[in-house]
């Protein structure tokens, strides 16, 4: 059996360890205390909550494919039915349905919600006489969708989307990379809204069993640790890759420390799965390429405050599943969950209690996310009741910070991308995985984990 060393326990070094179970002798080594990276469930006030990634994307088969895999498939639940909601103009307000990362197929169904005034309304409806040359480039979101649409239907109804997702801004973001639905679409040339419109036509009704997220009972946490043990790999926590050497016969060795001092191994291959500035600095004497291709992915830095209510002394408990809040109408907050109303399992395992938590931190705000935690529960605090009125003092809270936990793919990711990818293809049994390359969610980087995994194996066979 060939020997492969994956470097980093989150979901994506997980993923891959588990595609190579039977296969390969498989260590992982992961820096901190546990597995999981931002796939991780703690405690507030006793309750069970996610401190990063809360569902599963459903509409990509991946994850939740795993997590049936290893054993979670009786856990997997959808969220509460409900609409997806903007806080914006002093209200919080419904989005239609039949749009597409915020854009609407029939722009008709956004008069009297609010999102944008009549002037701004037209606009967005006149796109579909508009002239529209094939796009030939890469460009940012904005640029291509605010021309078109106009820059009020990008910054209220794109911009929280995208910042719910990537915590960028669409003057960054690339099109191809984050909305590749879109770009395929404005490369063919032509109007959007028609081009949607047949897009939806041709895909049929939407399933009313098939929910775009699922959550795990529980918390998600739970997924990585089963993949751990399903894997059957040798997990070392603790242990910090310090450094890679190529050997002899494609071979490599990896020097790591621990609380105990310092480890060294050696494998046949070497999976990658870590932020692209940790791999930049592993990869640095091997592929100056590589390195400077990753290093130039920058990251945004973000915190999640979740607020823990009693239901008998709160004013009021809000209803839906939460908001987004566009950057555009200066608030701190970029996002809202209302845990408790959106999953069962936490309302069943917390009667007596309502938990939400706030996102707050995009690109560029480095600053905010490392603010002191009562600074940013208040903060919290205040806008929650500008947006759904005075919630009560919580129980008990708690802030998790994500510092640059979230690649941005500006624009030319895609050839970015590519060129990182070729480089390290130089380099015999060495593989790379993540949220930096095709795509931030779970699915993604599950799916780039098996990739990996499969590519050491083929490579050294």
């Amino acid at each position: 059996m060939r020997s492969v060393i994956v470097v980093g326990g989150g979901i994506s070094g997980l993923a891959a360890a588990w595609e190579l179970r039977g296969a390969a002798d498989v260590t992982v080594l992961e820096s901190h205390t546990g597995v999981g990276g931002k796939l991780r469930t703690g405690t507030v006030g006793g309750i069970a909550v996610d401190e990063g990634a809360e569902s599963l994307m459903a509409l990509r088969p991946e994850a939740v494919e795993l997590a049936a895999a290893v054993g979670l498939g009786d856990a997997l639940c959808d969220p509460a039915e409900a609409p997806v909601t903007v806080w914006t103009g002093g209200a919080l307000r419904p989005l239609p349905d039949g749009h597409v990362m915020g854009i609407p197929t029939d722009p008709a169904a956004l008069a009297g919600t609010g999102l944008l005034p009549p002037r701004a309304l037209a606009r967005l409806a006149a796109e579909e006489h508009l002239p529209a040359a094939p796009l030939t480039r890469d460009c940012s979101v904005a640029a291509y969708l605010a021309g078109r649409f106009g820059r009020q239907a990008v910054d209220r109804l794109v911009e929280p989307l995208l910042g719910g997702v990537y915590a960028g801004r669409a003057d960054l973001l690339s099109l191809r990379a984050t909305m590749p639905r879109i770009a395929a679409l404005a490369e063919r040339g032509g109007p959007l809204l028609p081009a949607l419109r047949r897009m939806r036509a041709a895909a049929g009704p939407p399933s009313p069993a098939r929910a775009a997220v699922r959550g795990v009972a529980g918390g998600t946490g739970r997924l990585p640790r089963a993949v751990a043990e399903a894997s059957g790999a040798r997990i070392l926590t603790g242990t910090t890759a310090r450094s890679l050497e190529r050997l002899p016969g494609d071979r490599w060795r990896v020097r790591a420390v621990t609380d105990d001092g310092t480890l060294t191994m050696e494998a046949d291959a070497v999976v990658l799965a870590l932020p692209a500035f940790a791999a930049a600095g592993l990869l640095g004497p091997h592929s100056p390429l590589a390195e400077a291709g990753l290093s130039a992915i920058p990251y945004a830095s973000t915190a999640v405050v979740t607020l823990v209510f009693s239901r008998a002394r709160a004013p009021f408990l809000p209803e839906g599943n939460g908001f987004l809040v566009p950057p555009v109408d200066g608030r701190t907050v970029k996002a809202v969950s209302f845990l408790s109303a959106k999953w069962s399992w936490l309302r069943a395992a917390a009667p007596d209690a309502f938990v939400l938590r706030a996102s707050v931190g995009r690109f560029g705000e480095d600053d905010l996310p490392a603010r002191p935690d009562r600074h940013l529960i208040r903060t919290v605090l205040a806008e929650l009741g500008r947006a759904v009125g005075p919630p009560g003092e919580p129980v008990a809270a708690r802030v998790t910070r994500w510092d640059r936990g979230l690649p941005q793919y500006t624009v030319g990711h895609h050839d970015r991308v590519r060129d990182i990818r070729e480089a390290a293809a130089k380099l015999p049994g060495l593989a790379l995985c993540g949220a930096a390359y095709e795509g931030v969610g779970v699915a993604a980087c599950v799916a780039t984990g098996r990739a990996a995994a499969r590519e050491v194996l083929a490579r050294g066979a």
